[in-house]
This record gives structure tokens, C-alpha cells and sequence, in this order.
């Protein structure tokens, strides 16, 4: 297997020089919601897609072609894109990218078990080993648990949840059992566990109960609109104290869009992507993705937030692969280079799809974070795993 670990960004593809003019276009599908409720992070992936666009053909695209992204709008409808996927099949792809939530993406892999490769752009799908199915980002399940960790090192003892009835809030609901049921965490109690539907205007009660239940943190495993109404539900209430929402809400517009009913102590679990200058120092060559990704985002003025996290080392890697077994090659082909793919130095940290399948990344790519408005940036408040940061 070639060597990823001593090469930098724009030479991750095998056997490729730069070259004056590339035969016709490589069509890679991408689902993914550019209206509906998740338009916010569909935008902003097709933007992260679009800068990784010019970065790999100008390091000389796919087996000679140039490469193009060919979106299709699911809706933010798990119904819309089995729709869309049904279109798609009959074209033959290799692989299909997207959708940018769960519950897309769980509709999505059902039909592609025996291929094309599917490489979900959400952090909270978890393929079964050995399929063809992916999933991109540090995990919703670590994610979580850096969370819970970070509020643990931080003198928090009671914990209440607040989740969506959906696909998010579910997927949320095991990873919060999972990270209470560890060892170190026999010290954390469950004070109240709330549930509300997505549409879903007000949660006033189940504030008040978690008000009254002494809780000193709040996990709401949702995105988008439902995460607005919690915030607007904690103002109501009085209701100070951190909350934690999906990475998914790690988004600059979000960020500004919500600026007058931000919680003033809002912190978000995150890959390793946000600058951490002074703060922490990674493996040199994931800082080094990191610097060439920031540099193609700021040449088509695109702000860096959770959409690189869940695109840019996603679209690397089926870059690459879709090279290495080159025009001739199968869906199959592509599974299994993802599936052995070692030593691959991305934005969120080197990647290994053996020791970590299905996603490639551990429990060390998961950080927790803060919005600085000044800086509009997301800062880290954490180590990876959520534990504190050295002084």
C-alpha cells in the first residue's frame, strides 16, 4: 500500500502530476439537503466541496479527469432521497457521498448494501463492519463522550438530556448511555431525561423539570431549528448552566443567525479541525492538512466550520481511492481500499480504517469547543477526548 504518512495534501493521489488540461469530467454524486431544515449544513459542505474541487484537479483530478461534485437535494427527506438514490443507482457509481443527517443517511445505506461504496457525511451513522457503507467525522458516540468528560473534569455531577424524538435524538439517547455507562463516569448521575418532537415550538415543561431536578449541564443531542427552540426554552426558564448540542450546529451562520439567544455558556463537541494555536499540537502532518485546507477555504472565502469536518478528509479519501484502483475499477475495489487505508494524515487526524471501521478515526479525534463571536471561530476549551487542556 502506498505510503501516505510523508506526503503532504496535494500529493495524496497516486501517481498524479499536475497537468495543463484534463479530459472530460469525473461525476461524483452527492445527496445531500440544500433546502429543508438541514439546508444549513448541506450549503456548507457543497461550499467545502467546491474548494476541495480546485485542490484536486489542479494536483491532477481522477485518473486524468477533472473531477465534479454533481449534487442532488434531498430535502432534508429521508423520503426524498431514497427517491434520489433510486435515480442514481441505475448510473453506475462508484460511490455515493452524503446525505448531511442521520436520518438520510440510514435511509440511503438500506439500499446500497451490496454497493455502490456509500460515505455518509454525518458523524451519527454507524455502519456495520465490512459493508459498503462509511461514515465521516470523529463519532457521535465519542463525540458525546468527550462532552460528558469534558463536564466531568469540570466539577459537573448532575447531567440532564433534553433530546429529539428523530433520527439525531436517538442516535444521541445510546451515546449518552454508552459514555454514563463507563467506569470513570460512576460518579455522574442522570438527573432528568426529557424528549421532544423536532417541530416541536416549546419545551417549557420539560425545562422546568430539569430546572427543578438540579442538573449543572444539559446535553440536547439535536440540530438545527429543535436546537433553537431548547436555547429560547433555557432563556424561559432561567436556566443557566453549559448545554452540549451536535457538532452539526458548529456552524458560523448558526452561530451569528442565533446570536441574540446563544446560551452564554454553549459548548460543542468537535473534530480536531478548529485552529488550536498554544492550546494543543497534533501530529505535524494533520496540522500541515489542516494549513492547506484553510488556505484553499480563504481563495474562495469560505469560512472554516463543521462542514470541513464532515466533507474534506471524507472527499480525500474517496479521491484517492477512485485513483488507486483506477478507471477500471468496482465499487468493491473502492470498499476495500477504504476499508485497509492506513497512516492517512487528514484534517480530523490519521486515519485507520483497520483498527477503526467504518470511520477510520478513535476517541482521540473528538475535542469540545466554544463560539467565540469576536473571533467568529470556534475555540477549543478541550483536549481530545474532552479532557482539559495542559495549563
Amino acid at each position: 500500500m502506498r505510503p501516505y504518512a510523508s506526503l503532504p495534501i496535494l500529493a495524496l493521489f497516486a501517481g498524479l502530476a499536475a497537468a495543463p488540461a484534463l479530459a472530460a469530467d469525473y461525476d461524483i454524486h452527492v445527496v445531500i439537503p440544500t433546502s429543508g431544515g438541514g439546508a444549513f449544513a448541506g450549503k456548507g459542505q457543497q461550499d467545502v466541496l467546491g474548494a476541495l474541487t480546485e485542490v484536486v484537479n489542479k494536483a491532477g483530478g481522477v485518473n486524468g479527469q477533472n473531477i465534479k461534485f454533481v449534487y442532488h437535494d434531498d430535502q432534508t427527506s429521508p423520503q426524498v432521497a431514497v427517491q434520489l438514490i433510486n435515480e442514481i443507482l441505475p448510473l453506475k457509481p462508484k460511490v455515493v457521498m452524503g446525505s448531511s443527517l442521520v436520518a438520510m443517511c440510514r435511509a440511503m445505506t438500506a439500499l446500497m448494501k451490496n454497493g455502490p461504496v456509500h460515505f455518509c457525511l454525518s458523524p451519527g451513522l454507524h455502519p456495520a463492519p465490512g459493508g459498503f457503507a462509511f461514515s465521516s467525522a470523529s463519532s457521535s458516540t465519542d463525540q458525546v463522550a468527550a462532552t460528558i468528560n469534558y463536564f466531568r473534569e469540570n466539577g459537573v455531577a448532575k447531567i440532564a438530556a433534553l433530546q429529539t424524538t428523530d433520527a439525531s435524538g436517538q442516535d444521541g439517547d445510546d451515546a449518552i448511555k454508552a459514555a454514563m455507562a463507563k467506569p470513570e463516569n460512576a460518579g455522574l448521575k442522570m438527573v432528568a431525561y426529557e424528549h421532544f418532537n423536532p417541530t416541536d415550538i416549546n419545551v417549557s415543561a420539560q425545562m422546568e423539570r430539569i430546572r427543578q431536578s438540579g442538573a449543572q449541564a444539559l446535553v440536547s443531542w439535536s440540530t438545527g431549528s429543535p436546537v433553537a427552540t431548547v436555547f429560547k426554552g433555557m432563556i424561559q426558564a432561567g436556566l443557566d448552566i453549559p448545554v452540549a448540542p451536535t457538532s452539526g450546529n458548529q456552524t458560523v451562520a448558526q452561530m451569528t443567525q442565533w446570536a441574540d439567544f446563544l446560551p452564554k455558556q454553549l459548548v460543542l463537541p468537535s473534530g480536531l479541525w478548529p485552529a488550536h494555536d498554544g492550546a494543543f499540537k497534533l501530529d505535524p502532518r494533520v496540522e500541515q492538512a489542516q494549513k492547506d485546507m484553510y488556505a484553499a477555504l480563504a481563495a474562495r472565502n469560505v469560512a472554516p466550520d463543521n462542514a470541513v469536518s464532515t466533507s474534506w478528509d471524507a472527499g480525500l479519501i474517496v479521491v484517492a481511492g477512485l485513483n488507486k484502483i483506477g478507471a477500471d475499477g468496482t465499487p468493491t475495489q473502492l470498499r476495500d481500499f477504504i476499508a485497509n487505508l492506513q497512516n492517512f494524515p487528514g484534517i480530523g487526524g490519521v486515519y485507520d480504517f483497520k483498527k477503526y471501521p467504518e470511520r477510520g478515526l478513535g476517541t482521540d479525534a473528538a475535542v469540545v469547543t466554544r463560539w467565540d463571536a469576536a473571533k467568529k471561530a470556534f475555540v477549543w476549551v478541550s483536549g481530545p477526548n474532552g479532557v482539559a487542556l495542559a495549563k
